[in-house]
């Protein structure tokens, strides 16, 4: 079963939401000590959890900064990745932008929508005239209490696989 189809059904089943969060950490370890939990996914929208927890507290006891920029990353790229066929597309991330506005003292959550309609015109349309797009997307990350803790802007580069190259 692939990411997409098991995203498809935790969208409905706690059962497979705990699947697709145990394959995660299984398959992505560098963030297996953070805790991330995505928390619901729907057509067009996936929250995640950054737990307060002391694995991701910085020297004054917030949540550290690196954290919620991996979260960040995590969750846009979570749902890119659900959005558009792997096997057809190499998503890889260009570049990543943050601005912090809030200490976070307890559980953060992170929310990113896309929809087909985004994905038509910001990577399937583009892509028609050019080997690869490099996308913008804004992650907004809150602590349970509402406050804003900051802003992401995570780039992400969507190339064809028949035009990666690696090799010079």
């Amino acid at each position: 079963m692939n990411l997409s189809a098991i995203i498809e059904k935790a969208k409905t089943s706690n059962f497979y939401l705990w699947v697709l969060n145990k394959g995660l950490n299984y398959t992505i370890p560098f963030n297996k000590p953070h805790g991330f939990k995505i928390t619901s996914v729907e057509d067009d929208t996936i929250k995640t959890k950054l737990p307060f927890k002391r694995r991701n507290l910085n020297h004054i006891k917030g949540i550290h900064a690196c954290a919620m920029a991996t979260i960040s990353e995590y969750t846009t790229g979570l749902m890119i990745l659900y959005k558009l066929d792997n096997k057809k597309y190499r998503i890889i991330m260009q570049k990543l932008e943050m601005e912090y506005h809030f200490q976070a003292k307890m559980d953060a959550i992170a929310s990113f929508s896309i929809d087909e309609k985004w994905v038509k015109e910001k990577v399937e349309e583009p892509l028609q005239n050019e080997d690869a797009v490099v996308i913008p997307c804004v992650i907004k990350l809150h602590d349970t209490k509402g406050n804003h803790l900051s802003t992401g802007t995570i780039y992400w580069q969507i190339k064809p696989w028949d035009k990666v190259r690696t090799k010079l």
